[in-house]
């Protein structure tokens, strides 16, 4: 048993996993206050009390979208609900208590077995079992019960979990965009020249930092299920693979072209429109290292798409990013987002 699939075991844990959603909507709120108190000193004094309301309202509606965003997405995808702590505790407790009635072990392996009916397991208590089981059948069994490994999506379900990504993804980037409207609405004479911006970032980030990377990666795991690898290793550079054609490097650049050939003469008038047929590609917004960082969501969607369990709960803080970024309408073509606009 290498070091790596126990620690993948480790994190994966059902009642890790459940405890680390559980956290989630504090660790997001608490994240989010910090980053808006931030937003909000940085101004400057006289603009101080315009820029807490649009902040928050950017924020709250970013944050509030991004944790609803996992039972929407649940629900329109009829996919299972997550058990509570009470229902995989019982489930746990079943299972070892059924193996210590039918099998010998020694007092510290009993130990942590009795441990892991209710409680999450040290990395460390973890190897203990995986070696103490190396060649045990019914101990492997226990242990691929207690902590199912990973299991590969296949054909039949790539695009159902493509499409359940990308809606997730969208959710906070909607919610971004309507909160920082609402606080252009109650802070600015004139929102509704600010809201093209917020449209136009909006489509990016989605664009290119969660959707055509999500298509990027389901159509590398489509060509490897065709080609018969079942290599998680494989499977999951596979993907990266797929995200690095159509969404760091191509993503971009797609994002940009309907931004400045659909969206912008949407918004614009005679003149403008006439000075965007002479615009570069990537002269209204370039990516930037924050955008490459972004993709550490793609990295989660990889994870997801392999099976990994732990990484889910994670996406409403990943995607939050995007969804802020949207909703201030950040343009690093001229200017950079409603903070610094008075």
């Amino acid at each position: 048993m290498n070091t790596l699939k126990i620690a993948g075991k480790f994190l994966d844990q059902p009642i890790l996993v459940e405890k680390f959603r559980k956290a989630m909507p504090a660790v997001l709120v608490a994240g989010a206050a910090v980053y808006s108190v931030h937003e909000i000193n940085k101004a400057p004094e006289k603009h101080k009390k315009k820029a807490a309301i649009r902040t928050l309202s950017t924020m709250a509606f970013t944050v509030g979208s991004a944790l609803a965003a996992p039972k929407i997405t649940d629900k329109v995808f009829k996919k299972e609900m997550p058990k509570s702590i009470k229902e995989l505790q019982n489930n746990a407790s079943g299972l070892v208590s059924e193996f210590l009635t039918n099998n010998f072990v020694d007092k510290k392996t009993s130990a942590i077995l009795e441990k892991a009916k209710t409680k999450i397991l040290k990395y460390s208590e973890l190897k203990t079992l995986f070696k103490k089981f190396e060649h045990n059948t019914n101990g492997k069994n226990l242990l691929n019960k207690l902590i199912p490994d990973p299991e590969n999506v296949t054909s039949k379900e790539i695009f159902s979990e493509i499409g359940r990504l990308s809606l997730f993804g969208l959710i906070p980037v909607a919610g971004g965009i309507a909160g920082g409207i609402a606080g252009d609405m109650i802070t600015h004479n004139h929102w509704k020249k600010r809201v093209p911006d917020k449209i136009k970032e909006g489509s990016y980030q989605y664009l290119a930092n969660i959707f055509l990377c999500n298509i990027g990666a389901g159509a590398a795991l489509g060509l490897m299920e065709k080609c018969k690898v079942t290599s998680k290793a494989h499977r999951a550079l596979g993907m990266i693979g797929g995200i690095l054609v159509t969404g760091v490097i191509g993503g971009s650049a797609i994002a940009n072209l309907i931004g400045n050939k659909i969206i912008n003469p949407m918004f614009e008038d005679k003149h403008q429109k006439h000075m965007h047929k002479h615009k570069a590609l990537f002269e209204e917004r370039r990516p930037e290292p924050l955008d490459i960082g972004l993709h550490t969501d793609d990295i989660a969607t990889v994870a997801v798409m392999s099976g990994l369990k732990w990484i889910e709960p994670a996406l409403p803080l990943m995607y939050s990013i995007s969804g802020y970024r949207a909703g201030i309408g950040y343009r690093n073509g001229g200017h950079c987002g409603d903070s610094h606009i008075k």
